[in-house]
C-alpha cells in the first residue's frame, strides 16, 4: 500500500475530511470533526497513525514489527504503522476502519445523528 491507496481508503469512509492542519507532510483525516488517521506524505517509508483500542494496540506491537506506539500521539490510544511490506494490506486497512468506527462511535449523539 503506498500513500496514494492509504489516501483513498481513509477519503472513502463515509463523511471522512482531510487536511493539512500541521502542515504540507502530515494529511489529517477526520470524521465529525475529530482525527482518525493522520497520514505521512514525506516520510520513507510511508508511517500512518491510528487510533486503536488500549488493549489491542499493545497486542498489535507485539505481533507486528511495524507497529508502533503513535508517533508525537497519545501512545495508549494511537499507533503508528510504518507501511514497509511487512502488514499485508487488508490488515492496515482495518486498522483503518477500527480507528473510523471508534472515532466515529465517540462522537456526541447530536454529531453522529448528523452525519450520513
Amino acid at each position: 500500500m503506498n500513500t496514494e491507496a492509504l489516501r483513498d481508503y481513509c477519503i472513502s469512509k463515509p463523511n471522512a475530511t482531510e487536511s493539512f492542519p500541521f502542515g504540507g507532510d502530515a494529511l489529517v483525516f477526520k470524521v465529525g470533526g475529530k482525527m482518525f488517521a493522520l497520514l505521512s506524505t514525506e516520510s520513507q517509508p510511508t508511517t500512518i497513525n491510528l487510533k486503536c483500542d488500549p488493549e489491542r494496540a499493545v497486542q498489535l506491537r507485539e505481533e507486528h514489527n511495524a507497529v508502533t506506539p503513535g508517533y508525537h500521539m497519545n501512545k495508549t490510544h494511537w499507533n503508528t504503522i510504518t507501511i514497509d511490506g511487512g502488514v499485508r494490506t487488508s490488515e492496515v486497512q482495518e486498522w483503518i476502519d477500527h480507528s473510523y468506527e471508534l472515532v466515529r462511535a465517540s462522537l456526541p449523539k447530536a454529531v453522529r445523528a448528523g452525519l450520513i
